[in-house]
């Protein structure tokens, strides 16, 4: 199929793309890299007047460190490739969870295209980068013509492909916090074939506060809860508890109870990844 046909406009400046915004409203949609998009606009799902090109923009392809409230974090522009993320000198050490994740993304060739915020903003239950910064409880720069706000990713993932970014707002950014010396790491995924939509993954971390789990590729969008440092028996009752609230479904690749098998044990060994992690930290302390 083809996509209606739309105008097309390149925004050089945030300023520039968020007038067009505020003229364009729900009429228009943000290209960045486009992975996610030109398929459904080739499939007809949406439906835009207007096209609004920000890959080119200098302001939005910038990686840098910032301070927050809450600590320092990892600020990556709207237009910064998936790629450039991955190969980010220093990555493994500044966020160790997503140098586990990004070899499940897709293939090479669309993260060398695909952005980080456009994954974000896609709102795929199943896609990855969502689910780490749900997991590391992360930041969303959204700006319009008239403000900027700040969102919480507990606040921003409203549902499948659903979230509480309004009309005309662009977002500018997301936010990692940095990994900090007493946490740990884990990530397992389950899919048909590598580089497919997970058919369940799980994000964890582990530090001297607790336990934080993430699961995607389950619920209508990635789910995030949080543990003191359980142990054996009472961790796996936590999962199952867990896996029992996502209210899996059957569908076509997987039955609800697969899916609440895939949770439990794909949790376990990502806790358990995430706690071997922080303790290889805490010898070499």
């Amino acid at each position: 199929m083809k996509p209606r046909a739309f105008d097309y406009v390149r925004a050089e400046t945030i300023q520039e793309a968020c007038e067009l915004l505020e003229v364009h409203g729900e009429d228009a949609r943000i290209l960045a890299g486009g992975q996610s998009l030109m398929a459904v606009l080739n499939m007809r799902l949406a439906q835009p007047s207007v096209l609004i090109d920000i890959s080119r923009s200098q302001s939005l392809a910038m990686i840098s460190e910032v301070q927050t409230p809450q600590g320092r974090m990892l600020q990556v522009g709207a237009a910064v490739t998936q790629a450039s993320l991955e190969w980010r000198t220093g990555l493994a050490v500044d966020l160790p969870l997503l140098h586990q994740t990004f070899p499940y993304i897709s293939h090479f060739q669309i993260r060398n295209r695909g952005t980080v915020c456009g994954s974000v903003a896609h709102a795929d239950p199943s896609a990855e980068l969502p689910l780490c910064l749900l997991a590391l409880k992360g930041d969303i720069v959204l700006q319009s013509a008239k403000h900027e706000r700040i969102l919480k990713a507990q606040d921003f993932f409203t549902g499948m492909l659903s979230t509480a970014r309004l009309n005309d707002e662009l977002l500018t950014a997301v936010r990692f916090p940095l990994a900090s010396a007493d946490q740990g790491f884990g990530f397992k995924e389950f899919s048909i074939r590598h580089g497919d939509f997970a058919l369940c993954a799980v994000a964890a971390m582990a530090s001297s506060q607790g336990l934080r789990v993430a699961v995607g590729g389950v619920a209508d969008c990635p789910i995030a809860q949080d543990w003191p440092l359980l142990q054996g028996v009472d961790l796996d009752d936590a999962l199952n508890e867990l896996a029992w609230s996502l209210q899996a479904r059957d569908d076509l690749h997987l039955s609800a109870a697969q899916r609440r098998h895939l949770v439990r044990s794909l949790g376990r060994q990502a806790l358990d990844q995430s706690l071997a992690q922080r303790a290889m930290k805490e010898e070499k302390a």
